[in-house]
């Protein structure tokens, strides 16, 4: 079977990335790299230095037309600036909507292009890698158990029962995530998480805070940190 990973260059996508090629075979992957009109192309810089660390196929696919109108923060048309602080700090000023770096049902357009590709391509299954620390407190409703299930339904339908989605972490945290991702040798010193497009990440957004704690709580410096400090 041939695998396709939709693949940002993060830790969460780039441990999935190990898990496939771990299962079968770096010449069975293909890597999905998305922009999407990010105010940076740092993450799709690190996608292609992690498909070569792997050597895997990397496809790219631009679909920043669709977020055009969107006005969140991460993208290049917001007036909006990047959060600089947790994303529980985030919630306690939405009143349950999600935060201002949800890009508008981005898994789902992300995951029914790649059903496309994957049939195409020939791959039999796709992997994601939402993880309930996104879910929380619906900051990402895109990324929690009941949108996994109802989209990995619909795409499989869809593909006449050809395309069955994995989401690995769907259920895990985080920390959980590195730990998987640590015993794979996952080269997590390419990665890219922070929503911001410095030299090195600026270590207060959100996903620069929770991609820290997940490390701290393996026990190792996140190897980010650690480069940027050298």
């Amino acid at each position: 079977m041939k695998a396709l990973v939709l693949f940002s260059g993060g830790v969460d996508s780039t441990t999935c990335l190990g898990i496939a090629v771990d299962k079968y075979g770096a010449d069975n992957v293909i890597a999905l790299s998305v922009y999407y009109g990010q105010k940076h192309v740092k993450e799709v810089e690190a996608a292609e230095k992690i498909a070569a660390h792997f050597g895997v196929k990397l496809k790219t696919l631009d679909l920043t037309t669709i977020f055009a109108d969107s006005d969140c923060s991460l993208l290049n048309g917001s007036s909006q600036d990047i959060p600089k602080e947790s994303y529980a700090s985030q919630l306690s000023k939405t009143n349950g909507s999600p935060v201002s770096t949800y890009v508008p049902f981005r898994n789902g357009l992300f995951l029914a292009s790649a059903a496309s590709i994957a049939i195409s391509n020939g791959c039999g299954v796709i992997y994601y890698g939402a993880h309930s620390d996104d879910a929380a407190g619906n900051a990402y409703p895109d990324c929690s158990s009941d949108f996994n299930e109802s989209i990995s339904r619909a795409v499989y339908i869809g593909s006449g029962n050809q395309v069955k989605i994995e989401a690995p972490f769907v259920n895990l945290t985080k920390a959980e995530v590195v730990e998987i991702g640590l015993k794979l040798g996952v080269p997590y010193e390419l990665t890219w998480s922070c929503y911001e497009g410095g030299d090195v990440p600026c270590g207060v957004c959100g996903t620069c805070r929770d991609r820290m704690a997940a490390f701290e709580a393996n026990g190792v410096v996140d190897p980010a940190v650690s480069i940027s400090h050298l």
